[in-house]
């Protein structure tokens, strides 16, 4: 028998699923939704009744998968070639910066999303660990370590990830460049459906330690205008400007002709919104799962800039995905 539908987000529990939506203003009515906006902005979120802090409930033990079933969208000489002709529109002052993904796939008939939120809780914990499970929503489970966008009453705020590797070490003045490019761009943003002069960067470049990697994590602040909705926000925010480029616009032009296949919840926003509280906490829809049709994906990618090397951004795309793949593959980080 399946189980009813459920979210676990942000520590809590939301059962007792109400109403789902395809329209991002229907969160400024009331009532705690569960969230996922694919990177491509189709948008559906989920209200639920009982919504109250919980553990993730239990769940029959993962089914593992074979470790060889993972197929890529691009492979690596492929990857190294788009890295080539990213560089080679910077060069003629197209574009400064471009995230360039591929996603996985792997059959898993019988994949259970609540199962693999258990592994990831244990073996990848992260800030906005979680797990929806609404067929016609998402049923996805999420270890993401950025956040997208929260909010408390006016105040809104993005924490952008730029710059990866496996000790602070291995961090680059490239990573430094790049996460500074991606700062001003959320900057850009935020100001366009926030106060004047209220859009701050409260830091820069600091160093964060997940998993098996570091990273470069900035924040940038501001002031919602009054009357400022979900709609809105999400039209100027989205999709996070870490995980496409700058300018956005023809970032987003070069994505469409580069990558093969859509990315979907990947890339995208994942989190929950309480708008009787007027707080919420979206996530960036990174180091994901999601399930459809009887198939699991994943994706994983690197933001590339004319200070990039072909092969080493494709190893930092294998860095990202390689405890995830094995968490689901085996059960266990390697």
């Amino acid at each position: 028998m399946r189980r009813p539908p459920l979210a676990w987000l942000g520590g809590r529990l939301a059962t007792g699923l109400q109403a789902v939506t395809d329209d991002p203003a229907d969160l400024d009515g009331g009532g705690w939704w569960a969230v996922v906006q694919t990177f491509e902005g189709a948008f559906r979120a989920a209200r639920f009744a009982d919504v109250r802090r919980a553990p993730l409930p239990p769940a029959p033990p993962w089914a593992r998968l074979a470790r060889d079933g993972w197929h890529s969208s691009v492979g690596r000489e492929a990857y190294v070639e788009a890295v080539q002709d990213v560089r080679a529109r910077i060069g003629r002052g197209e574009v400064y910066q471009v995230n360039v993904c591929r996603v996985l796939h792997a059959p898993a008939p019988a994949a259970d999303v609540v199962a693999l939120g258990h592994v990831l809780a244990a073996g990848n914990p992260a800030p906005y660990l979680g797990v929806i499970d609404v067929p016609g929503v998402a049923q996805l489970a999420t270890a993401s370590p950025e956040l997208f966008l929260a909010r408390h009453g006016a105040r809104v705020t993005s924490m952008p990830i730029k710059g990866t590797a496996r000790t602070p070490d291995g961090l680059t003045p490239k990573d430094t460049a790049e996460n500074v490019m991606i700062v001003d761009l959320v900057r850009n943003d935020l100001g366009r459906v926030c106060l004047p002069g209220s859009v701050r960067v409260e830091s820069l470049c600091r160093v964060e330690r997940h998993p098996g990697l570091v990273h470069l994590v900035s924040t940038v602040t501001g002031d919602l205008r009054p009357g400022t909705g979900w709609a809105e926000l999400l039209a100027a925010a989205s999709p996070p400007g870490s995980v496409s480029g700058a300018p956005k616009h023809t970032a987003l032009a070069a994505i469409a002709e580069l990558e093969p296949a859509r990315r979907g919840p990947y890339c995208g926003a994942v989190g929950w919104v309480d708008a009787g509280r007027g707080t919420a906490e979206l996530a960036v829809g990174i180091r994901t799962f999601w399930v459809e049709d009887g198939v699991l994906g994943f994706g994983t990618g690197a933001g590339i800039t004319w200070g990039s090397d072909p092969e080493r951004e494709w190893e930092e795309t294998e860095l990202k995905a390689e405890r995830l793949l094995a968490l689901a593959s085996d059960g266990e980080a390697r």
